[in-house]
């Protein structure tokens, strides 16, 4: 039976004035009594509030009064161990089983006496698969409204890979469908093969493990994650955030072969393609070798009728350009160029002669009109200019100082003379 007393404390214990105020003041010379520990624990303890888990059912013992059950954690090896009254239990409107996921209303409770801690069960409910496909869709809904689904973050696949990463389960039916699959339509094809749990804790660590591990090989030009069909439960690791963000964030294109046509985990919607099944994944990797034979002698075939029928048109335009008469007598349009050339040079020197012998003309009748309006000619008529000493011409007699210097310019030289007295 539980001691509800309150916590002890150094100054409500009797035995003892001088203990520690804290744990960590604690000392070899001066422990905690243990029940002191344990009640203080137990106050820690009460005031943790109740909290919703969810797990799977791995191991249920009932009992009379109590059902003791073991949860392990959906997506790591992490189990707790729960008490739940019959209360509880009789409130579930089925028995519950082994393997089924629940959520749990869940509150700690340490025993002083002994020293134990339990989870005691408040409220357990099953998780029913409308539960499962709501959660997904809120998730599906989420990530979507992030652009992790949006079709310009696909990456294209290669058309001819060099090498194929496959993460698939161990020695699984979805791993040999897609190796014998894809070795029939391309026979050279070559596989990275990464053998991983497919369903149940381990499988999203695994797969995450092994896509980051292709997708850090430069050889490794897709990657397939394959899974053959399954519950909605086993399908689950495919749709966990954690994983479908890896998926995301790879920088290798990445195919989706999970379940049946049926089956739409969010791996689907970020993969870079989808594949209904395994199979299909194989056909959608790489191309038939069958078919490619084929559309090369197709493409060949019509490239040589393209040659020929270029070559037999390309032939009638050069008969026709060489039955043309300037290419039959080539040196006619070079003889009659000539001809041309020398008509075209004698008109050019007519035109430079005439305008010459006219320009001649005028220059001789502007220097004929020069020469007579010059006053050379003038003086040639018997004519004289007298100027003042600073070689201004005198026109009015009435100007010119007593005694001063003149020149007086004739046809040919000068005179000097004085201004006598009037």
């Amino acid at each position: 039976m539980q001691d509800d007393s309150g916590p002890l404390s150094p100054e409500n214990t009797p035995e003892k004035t001088t203990l520690p105020a804290t744990a960590a003041q604690t000392s070899p010379e001066n422990p905690w009594p243990l029940a002191l520990l344990s009640k203080n624990l137990k106050s820690y303890i009460d005031r943790a509030p109740a909290t919703w888990v969810e797990g799977q059912v791995i191991e249920l013992n009932r009992r009379a009064n109590a059902s003791y059950i073991t949860l392990r954690d959906v997506d790591a090896e992490v189990s707790l161990s729960l008490t739940a009254w019959s209360a509880v239990m009789n409130r579930l409107e089925l028995p519950l089983e082994r393997g089924a996921r629940v959520v749990a209303l869940v509150k700690p409770d340490f025993w002083v006496k002994t020293g134990r801690l339990s989870m005691q069960t408040r409220d357990i409910r099953p998780v029913g698969l409308g539960d499962l496909l709501a959660r997904i869709e809120r998730l599906r809904q989420a990530l979507a409204a992030e652009g992790l689904f949006r079709e310009d973050r696909k990456l294209p696949l290669p058309l001819l890979p060099g090498r194929i990463g496959l993460i698939t389960g161990r020695n699984s039916d979805a791993m040999k469908d897609v190796m014998r699959n894809a070795a029939l339509r391309w026979p050279a094809v070559a596989f990275e093969v990464r053998e991983v749990a497919v369903q149940g804790v381990n499988a999203v660590a695994e797969v995450s493990r092994a896509l980051a591990e292709l997708d850090a090989m430069p050889e490794v030009d897709v990657i397939v994650i394959a899974r053959g069909g399954g519950s909605l439960e086993d399908l689950l690791p495919f749709s966990h955030e954690d994983l479908v963000r890896a998926v995301s964030a790879a920088l290798t294109p990445v195919v989706s072969a999970i379940g049946h046509e049926a089956d739409r985990p969010l791996l689907d919607d970020v993969a870079d393609l989808r594949a209904s099944t395994p199979t299909d994944a194989a056909k959608r990797i790489v191309p038939d070798l069958g078919e490619e034979l084929t559309r090369v002698r197709q493409s060949r075939a019509q490239l040589r009728r393209v040659i020929q029928t270029l070559l037999a048109r390309e032939t009638d335009r050069l008969n026709h350009i060489r039955s043309r008469p300037v290419l039959a007598a080539p040196l006619s349009m070079v003889e009659y160029r000539e001809e041309e050339i020398s008509r075209l040079r004698g008109r050019a020197l007519s035109a430079v002669t005439a305008e010459v012998r006219r320009d001649t003309d005028r220059i001789g009748h502007l220097r004929a009109q020069v020469r007579a309006l010059s006053p050379q000619n003038t003086l040639d008529r018997g004519y004289a200019v007298v100027q003042l000493k600073d070689g201004s011409v005198v026109r009015d007699a009435g100007t010119v100082p007593a005694e001063a210097p003149l020149r007086i310019r004739v046809a040919v030289g000068e005179l000097t003379a004085t201004e006598g007295t009037r």
